[in-house]
């Protein structure tokens, strides 16, 4: 089975590294045309010309996801430059952590509100390509989260937003889901938690005995934004190795 995303117009928010950068590499792999943001300008750079190295058409903007009509500015300009939107890959985070005002205030800004207004500025674009949304969760939305009680209630937040905008949706041929990753080896996370005993705990609860990376979260963003999945929506996928 080969997934292409030729003339395929894709959005994808908070993608100048990690899980982000990955998922808009793997579709201009396969053939789309695509638009980036994020906050830091150095990052963002560096993978737009990457991305622009395979060929097809490429959008990157600076945004601040936190600011609402940051967000409106940014999906229309991005529909202008690569010509519509197909797939809208909700995958900013503000990784709100404090039980405090800041910390959740990041957090419904960035990981719950970005999503839900990228989502409203899209809606035209999606509606006439019958196109799909695709949202990045966490397992901290299924999970007690005593380190980041913000975060991961956010992130249940946006699982049940999926719910909602599946059922809203369905009528216009939009699909939408969720994908729910558990502990991914992103630098952020390697640098911040990846000690030798919190990598013995991991292989001792996972399954498949092995790392997860963000090219193994961008293979399933791209099979639930193609039309081999056309049957899914409404559903959020854990991608966490098995974890018990």
């Amino acid at each position: 089975m080969e997934i292409s995303f030729s003339g395929k117009n894709v959005l994808v928010t908070g993608a100048s590294r990690g899980i982000g950068r990955s998922i808009a590499l793997g579709f201009a792999d396969c053939g789309a045309n695509v638009s980036i943001c994020a906050r830091g300008p150095e990052a963002l750079r560096k993978t737009e010309g990457e991305l622009k190295s395979k060929g097809h058409k490429v959008h990157a903007a600076t945004c601040d996801l936190a600011n609402a009509a940051a967000v409106t500015q940014y999906v229309k300009d991005a529909a202008a430059a690569l010509g519509g939107i197909d797939v809208l890959v909700n995958n900013a985070s503000g990784f709100g952590g404090r039980d405090d005002e800041e910390g959740w205030r990041v957090s419904v800004d960035v990981d719950l509100m970005a999503s839900v207004r990228a989502s409203h500025a899209a809606l035209p674009f999606l509606e006439r390509a019958g196109g799909s949304i695709i949202h990045i969760s966490s397992i901290a939305g299924l999970r007690s989260s005593v380190r980041f009680p913000p975060y991961g209630a956010v992130k249940a937040a946006l699982i049940q937003y999926t719910r909602n905008q599946a059922a809203r949706f369905a009528a216009k041929k939009i699909r939408v889901n969720c994908i729910v990753p558990g502990w991914i080896m992103t630098q952020r996370q390697i640098d911040l938690w990846l000690t030798p005993e919190a990598e013995e705990n991991l292989m001792q609860a996972q399954c498949i005995k092995r790392k997860l990376y963000p090219d193994d979260v961008a293979r399933l963003v791209m099979f639930l934004a193609s039309d081999d999945s056309s049957g899914c929506t409404n559903q959020s996928y854990v991608i966490d190795g098995g974890r018990n």
